[in-house]
């Protein structure tokens, strides 16, 4: 694997990653939101679901701002 760019990203780009990488936490920093019994999805309280759900999302969220990242670097967004 070569050696990342170290060229400047774009304005749009960083904030997009940003918030991007933000709307996770925010999410599970918000704990009076979910942190309730019902409802209950196969037998988990919410308050557990919720949270192994924003599991996968963080994945998601994570992945979305590397591309936005990698495509910055290479020219894609210009």
């Amino acid at each position: 694997m070569g050696t990342p760019s170290r060229q400047r990203l774009s304005a749009s780009t960083m904030v997009s990653a940003g918030v991007l990488l933000a709307i996770p936490l925010v999410a599970l920093l918000a704990v009076p939101l979910y942190a309730k019994r019902g409802p209950e999805l196969w037998g988990f309280p919410f308050f557990y679901w919720y949270q192994l759900l924003w599991v996968l999302l963080c994945a998601v969220f994570t992945s979305s701002a590397h591309w936005l990242i990698r495509r910055d670097r290479r020219g894609g967004a210009r």
